[in-house]
């Protein structure tokens, strides 16, 4: 292959992560596709064998929170169309304050 043939290849290659696309996805991202996006999963993987190996509390403390509430949103907030009702509110306030309440614990009150 020459070399217009190689650069050519390459752009092609890496013509989805040009900035322009990028904002693309990341505007259109919602909770259900972000649960099942290989990069981004691959990317929590790599943060939590990073925390793990480093033992570092508060890159663990920002995974669980991060994890928690696209967990958190996916289950408790209503389908597109539908109305927000007290029966989908009131798990996601008892959802996050959960959620505070054992990044708190984590972070301030137990100690090694």
């Amino acid at each position: 292959m020459d070399k217009e043939a190689v650069v050519q290849k390459t752009v092609e290659t890496l013509a989805p992560f040009e900035t322009a696309n990028l904002v693309h996805f990341i505007k259109n991202l919602t909770v259900k596709s972000a649960m099942g996006n290989p990069w981004i999963i691959g990317m929590f993987l790599i943060v939590a064998f990073y925390a793990i190996v480093v033992r570092s509390k508060f890159v663990l403390s920002l995974l669980f929170a991060a994890v928690s509430l696209l967990l958190l949103l996916r289950y408790t907030l209503p389908a597109e169309g539908d109305t927000l009702s007290v029966s989908s509110t009131l798990p996601f306030a008892f959802g996050g304050l959960a959620i505070g309440a054992v990044l708190i614990y984590l972070n301030f009150i137990k100690t090694e």
